[in-house]
């Protein structure tokens, strides 16, 4: 069986909407790959969700992944709200469309190819690999902010 790849992410947002940034970083045995990016009108949950799904277009084969998130939002959607919205064809209980809509079925296909255990960390409560993500995800702002990006979105590696 292969070695599960680690995953965190965060997102971030200056003002909601803002500025915001979002951060990733996988781990597979001693290997590490940070990656972040930045968008200029943006909310907190979509720079949550666009770090998973940036993490998991990073997976270059099937694996298993043990996916860290600080988002109650992106963890609720996938493991409990997902099938419902699916089943009434992306509406919520109250008949009103799904929010990120496009963004849920970016993560719903990207992760129907890998194995995922989903879990979940309190934000800015001393997890190494949280703040460490938080940390990336406003580098991404930041880098955004100072011009780095001509296109309306940044990302980069370290």
């Amino acid at each position: 069986m292969s070695q599960t790849i680690e995953i965190f992410t965060d997102g971030a947002c200056r003002g909601n909407p803002g500025p915001g940034g979002w951060g990733a970083l996988l781990r597979s045995g001693n290997h590490e790959k940070e990656l972040y990016g930045g968008e200029a009108d943006t909310t907190n949950n979509r720079m949550e969700m666009t770090a998973v799904i940036e993490a998991l277009k990073a997976l270059k084969k099937t694996s298993n992944v043990s996916l860290t998130t600080d988002s109650q939002y992106v963890r609720q959607g996938i493991l409990e709200w997902m099938p419902g919205w699916k089943k009434k064809n992306w509406m919520t209980a109250a008949r009103k469309p799904v929010k990120n809509k496009e963004l849920w079925i970016q993560i719903d296909e990207l992760a129907a190819r890998h194995n995922i255990e989903w879990h979940w960390v309190k934000g800015h409560s001393g997890h190494a690999e949280n703040e460490r993500v938080d940390d990336l995800a406003n580098k991404g702002i930041d880098e955004f902010l100072a011009g780095k990006s001509q296109s309306g979105a940044k990302s980069g590696t370290t």
